[in-house]
């Protein structure tokens, strides 16, 4: 992984107040971090700085297209993403990301490096179930949707109606309070 100096926020120049950084993410920023689940990527983020005198907030808001492929038939799609995400910045004795929500950086530190936390949550913004939009729909026509349909299991109605009378006894048993 490599520095991303990019990601780099110098907050001993800026005045105390709000402070607005706008990004544009694409495919280089996750294959950094060795994460090739992506085949493109065009994200906007937005990280908003409110430099306070003895803290700062950032406020990370995400959102775009990420070309992932189908989990059921392996067909890249464009999925949506959207993420938000706030950390507080303290001045400490030595450096602590212990927290999720809360960064402790040492009292000499002039600049913070996001990158990682960006990293984080764009890939948890995604779905752990990507699903192509026409396979929920119908309209995609692959030879893995074709294939699956003909393995799918047959629904025998006959079953259905003939129903062993045990279960019945043992519905009663449900009822009966």
């Amino acid at each position: 992984m490599k520095k991303h100096k990019e990601y780099n926020i110098p907050f001993t120049g800026l005045k105390q107040g709000k402070h607005r950084f706008d990004y544009k993410i694409g495919n280089e920023f996750f294959e950094s971090f060795e994460y090739n689940e992506f085949n493109a990527t065009s994200i906007d983020l937005q990280v908003g700085l409110n430099k306070l005198t003895t803290m700062m907030e950032l406020e990370f808001s995400a959102s775009g297209l990420v070309n992932v492929n189908c989990d059921i038939s392996n067909e890249p799609y464009d999925q949506p993403i959207a993420g938000n995400m706030e950390l507080l910045v303290k001045f400490g004795e030595e450096y602590n990301d212990d927290n999720d929500e809360i960064l402790i950086i040492p009292h000499g530190e002039h600049q913070i490096n996001i990158a990682q936390y960006v990293y984080e949550m764009l890939v948890l913004s995604v779905p752990l179930k990507r699903v192509h939009p026409g396979v929920l729909d119908g309209s995609l026509k692959s030879k893995a949707i074709e294939r699956l349909k003909e393995l799918q299991p047959k629904e025998l109605k006959e079953n259905k109606k003939e129903i062993d009378p045990r279960w019945d006894a043992l519905k009663k048993l449900l009822t009966d309070k």
